[in-house]
This record gives structure tokens, sequence and C-alpha cells, in this order.
């Protein structure tokens, strides 16, 4: 392995996701950072006894991931000060066996690349509908991308170049700095290798809506920030959620009222959206099973979404910043060895 390559992980109450976590990185000789966001179940401990520096973030302020990262490099570059890459990885992911060797090869080929990702992986994706929703929104196309998650190799000169994450941003903040990248003329590539398994852990309806609460106080926060550059950020996605997730809700309220005829049409609506979306997803290669549960969730998801652009719009008037949003439980802590 490289002399120049490190790994920042972040997480807040993980517990045995953390132990796979780490353990899945104990193959590679880099040294491995782990910030905790006042975790309450001993994760700091555990990270410790599998041999990351541990790095508890400052609980005098909010907590996001986006700080988490930004503190996890800088603890990084006092320990490796000629790192060159960073593998950034969630908490509650595994990371493949052959996942940085591809992306540091994917790397050194494409001089213009800021960040690698591959494959991310739900672990149960049978579990639930939920977790499966997950797998099928990790599949993302190959090739150069927008976007990547927050599971990513990144190149640390771009990195520095845009002054990593913006540690206001409470979701959607790796994106937000992919965003930043592109407009420096900095590429995103998506490879064909397996990357992490992610645990969303999602077996609840309430689950699922509180993290589609929270992407859609991701995009209106992207739109509020960037909405008015020349990328026009996340614009498209809010426009739809405002006609999707209000107007034509609160027209078919109004209309039941005067006219059997015009709610339907409405409805008749939301049926269309669902079959583009079931469309799309099929020309992607999914199952007509797998693609209607699909199309029914995003179509659906545009209320949640609503209520997350609600929660941003009126935190924002009043001065406020949005706590974080979860929608996991703590994982029990398996014991740590020795």
């Amino acid at each position: 392995m490289s002399d120049y390559v490190g790994i920042v992980v972040i997480g807040r109450n993980e517990g045995a996701r953390l132990e796979r976590c780490l353990r899945s990185l104990a193959a590679w000789s880099a040294p491995v950072v782990y910030v905790d966001s006042g975790s309450t179940d001993g994760s700091p401990e555990l990270a410790r006894s599998l041999g990351a520096e541990v790095v508890p973030l400052d609980m005098s302020r909010p907590f996001t991931a986006a700080r988490a990262r930004n503190t996890g490099f800088k603890r990084l570059e006092v320990l490796l000060p000629a790192v060159e890459f960073v593998q950034f990885v969630d908490g509650d992911c595994q990371v493949a066996e052959g996942w940085l060797p591809a992306a540091l090869a994917a790397m050194h080929d494409r001089s213009d690349a800021a960040a690698v990702c591959g494959r991310r992986r739900e672990l149960h994706p049978e579990r639930s509908a939920y977790n499966l929703l997950c797998d099928m929104e990790w599949n993302t196309p190959i090739g150069e991308a927008e976007e990547c998650g927050g599971d990513a190799l990144v190149r640390v000169a771009a990195f520095r170049e845009v002054g990593g994450y913006d540690p206001g941003v409470i979701a959607g903040e790796d994106s937000e700095m992919c965003m930043r990248l592109r407009r420096r003329g900095w590429k995103i590539h998506r490879i064909d290798a397996d990357m992490t398994w992610h645990d969303a852990a999602m077996t609840r309806f309430g689950q699922w809506w509180r993290r589609t609460v929270r992407s859609g106080h991701a995009l209106a926060e992207r739109a509020a920030l960037h909405g008015n550059s020349s990328v026009r950020d996340c614009v498209k996605e809010r426009r739809s959620t405002l006609v999707w997730g209000a107007l034509v809700p609160a027209a078919w309220g109004v209309l039941m009222t005067q006219s059997l005829v015009w709610p339907q049409l409405l409805l008749a609506g939301y049926l269309v959206l669902t079959y583009k979306i079931y469309r799309y997803r099929r020309s992607r290669g999914d199952a007509p099973r797998d693609a209607r549960l699909y199309a029914l969730f995003t179509a659906l998801g545009k209320i949640p979404q609503m209520q997350g652009l609600l929660i941003y719009t009126a935190n924002r008037l009043r001065g406020r910043r949005t706590a974080i949003i979860e929608y996991k439980a703590p994982a029990p802590v398996t014991a740590a060895p020795g």
C-alpha cells in the first residue's frame, strides 16, 4: 500500500457496525483516524482497541458529518504529512477487500480525478423493502459522475483546493463538495468495482420517512447555497418537490370540495410520475418488481422531502441551524478484543 494514503472513518453510535468497518481496514498498512460524534455506546474505546487513532468531535458545536470528516483529515495530516489520497468511510460501512488498490489505480490513470467511488451495496437488502431501496439508490452509472457519497477515495490536492467539506451542511455534504470540485474543473469517477457494504438497518416505515426528510433538507440547503450559480444546483429537484410534495396535494384538497373530476386528474398525474420513474429503472436493468417498488416510494417520497424543505426554510428564516436528522438506532457493541 502507498505510503501516501490515509483513512478517515466517522461515526456516531455505530457499535457492531463500526467494528465491522474497522476490521475490514485491518489488511491495509495505512493510518486510520476515527472521528466520533458524541457516541454513548463505547465506540471510541472499541476503535482504540482496534488500532484506530480516535478524535472526539468538539461537542460545543453542532455535529455534522462534514465537520467530522474535516476534523479527521486535519488529524491525518499530522500523522501523515505527505498524504496524497484519503479514503473517507462512514462507520456503518465495511470496505471491500480489493477496493483501495483498484481506486488508487484509477486515480493514477486519471490525473483530473478529484474523487473515485465504486459500488456501494446494502448489507441486507433482503431484510426490508427500505434496505432494498437503499441498495438500488447506491447503484449509480459507471463512468464520469456528478457526485459521490460519503465513501470515496479523494485526492488531497483537490480536497484542499476547495477547502474540504462545508461543515455547516447537515446532509448531502458529499454531493455539495463534488459540485464545488466540478466547478473547479475536477472530475468525479465511479469505477466498476465493489467499494463498501452499507448497513442501513431500516426495518420500519418511520425510518424511511426520516431518511427522506433528510434528503429533502439536503436538496433545499444545496439549492439555497448554489442554486443561483451557473450549475443551478438542486433547483430542478427543489421545484419537483414543491410541485409534487405541496402544490398538487394542496390543489387536490381544495378541489375535492368542488368537483370529482379534477382531483382524479391530479391523482392521475402521480400515476404518470410513478410510471416514468418505473420506466427509467427498468431501462437501468432493474427487475419489474423492484422497479415498481422504487417508483412508488420515489413518488411518495416527495411528501417527506417537502417536509425536509420546510424544516430547512423555517430554520433559515429563524436564523437557526437544523440538528442532524438520524434514522437509525444505536447498534449493540461487540466486546472489544483483548
